[in-house]
């Protein structure tokens, strides 16, 4: 397996986005998605741009919601309509914890460039006002080119350190003992990951995103298993929790940074440690909540919802749904629907539960769907409500802005560069024959 982005990866872009934070009054780091190379240019050829103007939009009536799977054998990657999930490994043994399990909130999350050395933890657990210290493996992976900060825990004893709500969760336990992938919330509304869907880390394995939770760890975007992190070549030992007084939260800053090695960061963890909520694959679901203010702001924020009505043909729909999103070209909407559905022929399910005519999976649609023929329901099934709620989605994710964000936001509705070379050449094909 090739060498995967560690610590080198991990520590300065946090160093950096700790300190853009600090200037505004708040600490959180993030690590920003970034772009690989440019998206190969693509020909559409005459199949691939179908006809507009000639075929209606059909809804209400079970035509409309056939069984046949819609993935694109070509492209079945996708955060809308994702890979069909990897069958979960059997469960080695339940996650320790419970109703009895004592909760040590952090107050201080250390990233070190190398290993912490004993004597250095050492140190710190001798320190007034420390309670407890947990060290734990980390650094940086790619997938398809966009960075996440992972840490990799014993879930027996990470579970102590988590917000009551996402400790009382199971689903997020026995995810990490399966070996999957567990997000940060935040996380994955920013870098638009679906549960269920398993991704091609470059280089590496492929992990399932099987949970998301609140954990309110700044600049953490998720947690694997140890041996998975192992997989994936995380640093040993590099990040570092630790427990005392929330009054005294400052007071044990000092005395840490104090007895760390230069480049080490100390991050205050914030934020009320019992609020949010989880949301997992296969178990039950309760409310996803943000754990902190400054979570939230890094949520995207959804374009103005406006209703489309029942226009005649799809041309005029995804003209009209185009408008939902200012800056978005209805093109691009066109080229979507035609990847996806070829505009309604092929609504699903797919394999993986994705619906409609641009296949959206249900955890989706709930936090994108819009109702645009303003007939009192948003339907996923529904052209009038689909096309609209997919110039949603993009908007949320930059599209309006064009040029590299455009490319993005596709990427966001299908984690595929291929897929958004093909969107992105449809999208001329249908600019040359609807000018």
């Amino acid at each position: 397996m090739s060498h995967l982005p560690g610590l080198r990866a991990f520590v300065p872009v946090l160093a950096v986005m700790i300190v853009l934070a600090a200037a505004c009054g708040a600490v959180f780091a993030v690590l920003a998605a970034t772009r690989p190379a440019d998206v190969r240019r693509v020909v559409a050829t005459e199949s691939d741009v179908r006809e507009l103007t000639g075929f209606a939009p059909l809804t209400g009536s079970l035509a409309a919601r056939p069984t046949a799977a819609a993935v694109d054998p070509a492209n079945p990657a996708d955060p809308v309509s994702p890979v069909t999930p990897a069958t979960p490994a059997p469960s080695r043994t339940r996650a320790a914890g419970g109703p009895g399990l004592t909760l040590t909130p952090p107050r201080l999350l250390v990233i070190s460039q190398s290993t912490l050395p004993q004597q250095t933890k050492d140190g710190i657990s001798r320190l007034k006002h420390v309670q407890k210290i947990d060290s734990f493996d980390g650094g940086a992976v790619k997938i398809s080119g966009t960075g996440l900060n992972l840490l990799a825990v014993d879930p027996a004893r990470f579970r102590a350190w988590a917000p009551k709500a996402v400790a009382d969760q199971p689903g997020v336990w026995s995810a990490l003992d399966r070996g999957e992938f567990v997000a940060d919330s935040s996380a994955m509304r920013r870098f638009g990951l679906v549960l269920g869907a398993a991704y091609q880390v470059d280089g590496g394995p492929r992990l399932r995103a099987a949970a998301s939770a609140p954990f309110g760890l700044p600049g953490v975007d998720g947690l694997v298993s140890e041996e998975t992190g192992r997989r994936l070549g995380l640093l040993p030992g590099v990040a570092l929790l630790v427990n005392g007084p929330e009054k005294a939260a400052a007071a044990l800053k000092a005395g840490v940074s104090k007895l760390l090695s230069p480049g080490a960061q100390v991050v205050a963890v914030g934020g009320s440690r019992t609020a949010g909520t989880t949301r997992t694959t296969g178990e039950k679901a309760v409310p996803d909540r943000t754990a902190t203010d400054a979570a939230a702001k890094e949520e995207p924020v959804a374009a103005p919802r406006a209703t489309v009505g029942r226009p005649g043909s799809y041309l005029e729909l995804y003209r009209l749904s185009a408008g939902v999103c200012p800056g978005l070209s209805w093109t691009v909407l066109a080229a979507i629907g035609q990847v996806e559905s070829s505009h309604g022929r092929n609504n699903g399910p797919s394999s993986a539960g994705a619906q409609g005519p641009m296949q959206f999976m249900p955890a989706t649609w709930k936090s994108y769907g819009v109702d645009g023929d303003a007939d009192g329901v948003a339907d996923i099934w529904s052209p009038y409500d689909a096309v609209p709620s997919a110039a949603n989605y993009l908007c949320a994710n930059g599209a309006g802005q064009g040029g590299k964000k455009l490319e993005k936001s596709i990427w966001f509705y299908n984690h595929s560069w291929s897929y958004v070379a093909k969107v992105m050449a449809i999208s001329r094909g249908y600019a040359a024959a609807y000018p």
